[in-house]
């Protein structure tokens, strides 16, 4: 459907105006970029990478301006000071003064702080952690949604679910959680095994009268307080942000609260369903990081392509109720999906 709607997009022969955080879509899209800060719209030519590049390069050519002119006028304070009771130096000092007073100093350029996002690391285990053979699932025999599913997940798997809205991709998502059974066929999991599930619904699990301290609480209710607040503070919620209700909170800071709660039992596996819709793109950037850092298995079902492009090193599609795996990347798998195959 993304695709559909890129290949539409750029056809069109009028001006649209997009809103988005997916990092690829703008790419594809957009041939002009309006970044919006500090009440300022400047305008760059080109798509996301394209404006990503060039604000680099400003910022950087704005901080060897500042540091230049700091440097500057810390010269000629030091006249200033040095002379100001010289009658003699008297003229020179006016004039110094005057040329301060005249410079126009290079603003500086204040960048929102960088969202982290830092996962625990959890304890090692041997393979096979958790594994499908001959699976089938349904809601009964007559209703199969997945068979014969042949599927494993260890702490080294990098893996993307991708396949059209309704495929089964959240259910699989569920049985490899335990929160759902087979039909039909084996499920082996270890039983040391831990897996967390950040699901694309996270905003129905918590009590929006809450604060992120007090929800954690309330789950995990044998918690130290002090620990609470330093794991939140690993994903950007500290200070007086982890004692706001939720419903003061903005749709990216509750994502991250879902996403501490969903790391706090330390998983070995963690399963994500489309975990980048309230991110912007910096938090997702964040999370890329965090993902390539954890010490654990990812499986992930997203819409994202710079999430899967970035972390996942095997991608595995639902078709006519079969999971099956792709061999390629992302950009390969979307010219298979734009063959029609």
């Amino acid at each position: 459907a993304v695709m559909w709607l890129e290949d539409y997009l750029i056809n069109w022969p009028n001006t649209v105006v997009i809103v988005s955080h997916a990092r690829e879509f703008l790419n594809i899209v957009c041939t002009d970029i309006y970044h919006y800060q500090d009440q300022k719209l400047t305008y760059y030519k080109g798509n996301y990478d394209s404006f990503e590049k060039r604000r680099s390069e400003f910022i950087i050519q704005k901080r060897r301006e500042a540091e230049a002119q700091k440097i500057k006028v810390e010269h000629v304070q030091k006249f200033i000071d040095k002379f100001k009771y010289n009658a003699k130096r008297a003229s020179m000092v006016q004039s110094r003064i005057k040329q301060l007073n005249r410079m126009e100093l290079v603003e500086e350029i204040l960048e929102d702080p960088t969202c982290v996002f830092i996962f625990p690391t959890p304890d090692k285990l041997r393979p096979p952690l958790l594994k499908i053979e001959d699976g089938l699932f349904g809601y009964n025999k007559e209703k199969v949604i997945l068979k014969d599913i042949q599927f494993g997940v260890d702490m080294e798997s990098r893996i993307a679910i991708v396949g059209p809205n309704g495929c089964g991709k959240t259910t699989l998502l569920k049985l490899l959680n335990g929160e759902m059974e087979l039909l039909d066929g084996q499920q082996s999991r270890s039983s040391r095994l831990r897996t967390s599930m950040f699901t694309q619904h996270f905003i129905d699990q918590l009590d929006l009268r809450l604060s992120p301290v007090e929800q954690f609480l309330q789950t995990f209710p044998n918690s130290n307080q002090e620990a609470i607040r330093s794991h939140l503070g690993s994903f950007g919620i500290s200070g007086p942000m982890a004692l706001r209700p939720h419903y003061l909170l903005s749709g990216g800071q509750k994502s991250r609260v879902a996403f501490a709660m969903a790391v706090w039992k330390n998983p070995h596996i963690m399963i994500l369903d489309e975990p980048t819709n309230h991110l912007d793109i910096d938090a997702v950037n964040a999370l890329i990081i965090a993902l390539n850092n954890f010490q654990g298995g990812v499986l992930i079902v997203s819409h994202d392509q710079h999430l899967i492009q970035s972390v996942c090193d095997q991608i595995w599609y639902i078709k006519g109720q079969k999971l099956k795996k792709f061999h390629g990347d992302f950009e390969e798998y979307r010219k298979f999906i734009a063959s029609g195959r």
